[in-house]
Formats: C-alpha cells, sequence, structure tokens
C-alpha cells in the first residue's frame, strides 16, 4: 500500500505509480474547481459571465503564486533536510514556510480587492464584462489566503509521506465545489456570484483541513513545531519556487497575448474556445504536474542522502512513465475533442465546431508537455531553482509567446493553436542541453 512507502525506499515502477498517484488524482480534484464553475456558468448563466470568468481567473492565479513558490520549492529543501538526517530542522522550516504563505496570502488577497477592476479592464473588459469580473474576482479574493495553504501543503503531504492524506482532502473539497456550484448557480440562481462563493467554501475547506492535520500528533515526518527564523532557508524556498514564479507571471502574459489575437481573428467567440481549452487543459496538465509533485522529494530526498544510484533509477522511470502519459493523453484529446467540446458550448454549434478543430491542434503538444514540466520540477527538487525557472520561463514567455504572434502571420488562425507544440518543441531543446550539461554535477546520467 502507498501509505507504507518511504521516501529512502527503492522504487520500480509499480511503487513509483502508487506513490505518485495520490498526488496526481490530488491535482486533477485541484483542478476541478475551475473546470466545474466553467461548466456551469457557461451552461446556467452565459457564455459572456464565461468570458468574465476566463478574462480574471488567470490574474488570481498570479496572486496566489507565493504558495506554489513555498510549497514546490520548500517541499524540495525539507526533503533534502529529511535526507540528510535534520528532521527538526526540517519541521522547524516547514512550519515558518506555513506562517509565510499564510500572510502573504492575506497581503495579496487586500491587494487584488483594489487591482482585480483595473487588470480586467487592461484585458480588455468593459460594461457588464467588467461588473463579472470585478464580482467574481474579489468573492474569489476572501479566500486566497486558505489557497495559498492548500498550495503549500499539497506537495508537503508529499514530503510527510502522507499523499494518500492530502488526496482525500483535496477530493472532499472538489465535491464540495461541485455541491455548491449546483445549488447556487443552478437552484437557487445566484449566477457568477454563486459560482464564486462554492469555490470560496473548497478553497478555504482544502486550507484548513491539512492545518489541522500538521498541528495535531501525527505519525507523519512533518508537524507543526516552534518555528525556526531562518531567513536563508525561506530565500532558499523561495528561490528553489523561481520556475512557478516565472510560470505564473509567464501564463497571464501568454493568456493576455492569446486572447489579443485571438480577439483579432475571431472576436468573443475565440476567447470563448480559448477558455474551453484552458479548463481541460487544467486536467492534463494536473496529470503531469501531479506526476512531477508527487516523484519530486523522492529526487530530493536521495540527492541529500548521497544516493546517487536510486536518484538515476528514479529519473529514468519516471521519464518513460511521462512518455507513456503523453501518448495516452494526447490520444484522448484527438479521440474526445468533440465531446468535451459539447460539455461546454454545446448550445452554440458554430463555437462548438471552431473549439473542438482547436482541441485536435492544441492537443498535439501533449506529447512533449510532460516532459518539460517534469525536467523543471526535477531541477527544482535538486535545489537548482534558476535552471527549473529558465526552463519553465523560456517555455511560456519567450517560445509561446514569439510563436503566438508569428505564426498567424504564416497559418492564419491555425497558426494561433499551433504555437503551443512550436513552444514545446522549442523547451525540450532547450531542456535536453541543460540535462547534458549538468549531468556530471547530479549525476542522474547512467
Amino acid at each position: 500500500m502507498s501509505s507504507l512507502i518511504k521516501l529512502s525506499d527503492h522504487f520500480g515502477y509499480g511503487r513509483l505509480l502508487r506513490f505518485a498517484a495520490p498526488s496526481v488524482l490530488m491535482m486533477i480534484f485541484t483542478s476541478i474547481y475551475s473546470v466545474v464553475d466553467g461548466v456551469f456558468v457557461s451552461n446556467f448563466v452565459g457564455k459572456a459571465s464565461f468570458a468574465a470568468v476566463n478574462l480574471v481567473f488567470p490574474y488570481l492565479m498570479f496572486l496566489s503564486v507565493v504558495g506554489f513558490m513555498l510549497g514546490t520549492g520548500g517541499s524540495a529543501l525539507v526533503a533534502k533536510f529529511l535526507g540528510e538526517g535534520k528532521s527538526e530542522k526540517a519541521k522547524g522550516v516547514f512550519t515558518m514556510l506555513v506562517l509565510c504563505g499564510f500572510v502573504s496570502g492575506c497581503v495579496f488577497s487586500a491587494v487584488g480587492f483594489f487591482t482585480v477592476g483595473p487588470v480586467a479592464e487592461i484585458l480588455g473588459a468593459d460594461g457588464e464584462l467588467l461588473d463579472d469580473c470585478v464580482l467574481y474576482g474579489r468573492i474569489l479574493l476572501v479566500s486566497l489566503p486558505f489557497f495559498t495553504l492548500q498550495n503549500i501543503f499539497q506537495p508537503f503531504m508529499v514530503t510527510a509521506e502522507r499523499p494518500q492524506l492530502g488526496l482525500i482532502v483535496t477530493v472532499f473539497a472538489g465535491v464540495m465545489n461541485i455541491f455548491f456550484d449546483y445549488l447556487l448557480i443552478v437552484r437557487l440562481g445566484m449566477g457568477i456570484e454563486g459560482a464564486g462563493w462554492a469555490t470560496v467554501a473548497a478553497e478555504t475547506t482544502g486550507g484548513l483541513i491539512p492545518a489541522v492535520y500538521f498541528m495535531l500528533p501525527n505519525k507523519s515526518r512533518l508537524r507543526f513545531s516552534i518555528p525556526l527564523h531562518d531567513w536563508r532557508s525561506l530565500l532558499k524556498s523561495l528561490f528553489n519556487g523561481l520556475s512557478e514564479f516565472f510560470s505564473s507571471v509567464s501564463g497571464t502574459i501568454v493568456s493576455m497575448c492569446f486572447n489579443y489575437q485571438l480577439m483579432r481573428f475571431l472576436g468573443e467567440d475565440g476567447i470563448a474556445a480559448y477558455g474551453v481549452i484552458m479548463y481541460v487543459q487544467f486536467i492534463f496538465f494536473a496529470v503531469f504536474l501531479g506526476f512531477s509533485i508527487g516523484t519530486s522529494p523522492i529526487i530530493s530526498f536521495n540527492y541529500g542522502s548521497g544516493n546517487d544510484e536510486e536518484l538515476r533509477n528514479v529519473f529514468h522511470k519516471c521519464l518513460k512513465i511521462i512518455a507513456l502519459m503523453g501518448i495516452v493523453i494526447s490520444g484522448m484529446m484527438e479521440v474526445f475533442a468533440a465531446p468535451l467540446t459539447k460539455l461546454f458550448v454545446g448550445y452554440d454549434a458554430e463555437l462548438h465546431r471552431l473549439t473542438a478543430k482547436a482541441f485536435r491542434i492544441y492537443g498535439l503538444s501533449y506529447l512533449l508537455v510532460g516532459f518539460n514540466f517534469y525536467f523543471s520540477a526535477f531541477f527544482t527538487a535538486l535545489n537548482n531553482g534558476l535552471l527549473s525557472a529558465v526552463i519553465s520561463t523560456s517555455r511560456a514567455l519567450i517560445f509561446e509567446t514569439t510563436a503566438v504572434f508569428l505564426l498567424p502571420v504564416l497559418f492564419g488562425v491555425d497558426g494561433i493553436w499551433f504555437s503551443v507544440l512550436c513552444a514545446e518543441v522549442a523547451t525540450l531543446l532547450l531542456s535536453a542541453l541543460l540535462l547534458d550539461k549538468y549531468k556530471e554535477k547530479y549525476k542522474y546520467a547512467r
């Protein structure tokens, strides 16, 4: 059983998959928060409100980026301490990171309350669309401190060797989100406001339950203790998590670029089509992201303990698993493009046709995206946040933004959808160069 698996174990394929599976499922259910909102808003509120959710959501994710940074970067550092046998230091640093994350969530929640309107205007919202953006955004900001905690706890649950508990919490929060979306939107007719409060309930639950678990006595590797005033570890955690910061910043910019280009070529239908793709992308990206989160503490632990042989073993097995996942997911995108699209915009035949076509083009990128996600997370696990950031930032901010403006000049609107595939190819080449350069330093090559 996965509950008996330790970071110090030897990992075959079966053990590796069992240990990572809860994190994969956990990230899938986390992504359901936004996907469920999109389905309910699109079908029961309308296309305009659906567009509002799509426009403002990337900014809300940007405001929660410190949680991702402290979660991924901090868990890599804490797992390294555990591998070195420094368990008390690991607990003190963990407690400090959680406290810092909660405070940052409160600060960014306040900042977001005053800036969500101007940002929505910059993204092109006006009139009723702007009102919906501000309403939805400000409601979600209520739970931002708890969402930040949830993002911190997700990777730390794996480091604590309790990934299954993280999965249970996330599933419970996801089911709660679905229930309240149905109750508030369908039954009570609260529209986009109901979607916002449903997400608040789920995010608050997802942040509070793990906090209570780590506060009480438990048998895991981690629990709250007296926080260390170890600013060096805080900075190291933030530095390790640079890729998450730059990914969030880059993702916001890329979304703006996509929306700008799609508005030029297709108008409001283009933005709606992109929104549908993004919602489904959350789920499929969650598979790769969850696998990276689930396996990263193993890399960090073995790096800290100096077990180079096991580090190489896990690294090469992960690459083979990711290759298989990429083939399966890309195939699913091709086969299920029409029914997935119908779930969101089945009420509009032309929008359905447009989105299904875009789905099939976009789906080819899943053959490669898993590798790029993993390589970025791999360097974070090795406590090299700079290389991780180089990969993730180049992928979105440089390669995707360049392609989304260049390819439509050559291929029209299809060039917008192909830009993601081109960016993944370029990122994979960059990752290969970095892996070859640092293979002797980190000893992951056979």
